[in-house]
């Protein structure tokens, strides 16, 4: 076994790298969002297939995927629990019964409605320690690399705008 002197860098070379702040700004985001939506009951990736089913009534599951970036086994399951909660139904297409279209419920309607002073509020305390100046910097740096990187992420999102 190695001694710690025998590893490269430091902690502090960790702590600086650019994937480990991103991985920790999205704990965050997460856990912000959890806490400003509590009485929702759902998660951001159940946010936004809510959304995104919303503005696609009839969408089918890939498609879905691709446009909220996720894997299609992750969204399987968050459909599955958003049909639970009665927020979502699935309908077989008419013209193939292997794929199922999704819309909204009127529950899963309201909750969007509902939600979204606390996903606002959730959105602004994620970027409170910073300036306007520097939210703005910020944000138009996050969408470049988003946009520059997405076909390294492993669902690439197809509403990315291209860079």
């Amino acid at each position: 076994m190695k001694n710690a002197e025998d590893i490269p860098g430091s902690m502090d070379d960790l702590y600086s790298k650019p994937g480990h702040l991103i991985r920790r700004c999205q704990q965050i985001a997460v856990a912000i969002f959890l806490e400003e939506t509590a009485d929702f009951g759902i998660s951001s990736v159940q946010y936004a297939a809510l959304v995104a089913i919303g503005h696609n009534p009839k969408i089918d599951a890939t498609r879905l995927s691709q446009l909220i970036a996720n894997d299609r086994s992750t969204v399987g399951n968050v459909l599955e629990r958003l049909e639970q909660k009665k927020l979502i139904k699935r309908a077989y297409d008419t013209g193939d019964r292997r794929i199922k279209k999704l819309s909204l419920t009127p529950s899963g309607r309201q909750l969007v409605a509902d939600i979204e002073v606390s996903v606002e509020r959730a959105q602004e305390r994620i970027l409170a320690p910073l300036s306007p100046d520097d939210q703005l910097t910020f944000m138009e740096m996050l969408n470049r690399l988003v946009n520059i990187n997405n076909a390294h992420s492993r669902a690439p999102g197809s509403a990315v705008a291209d860079a």
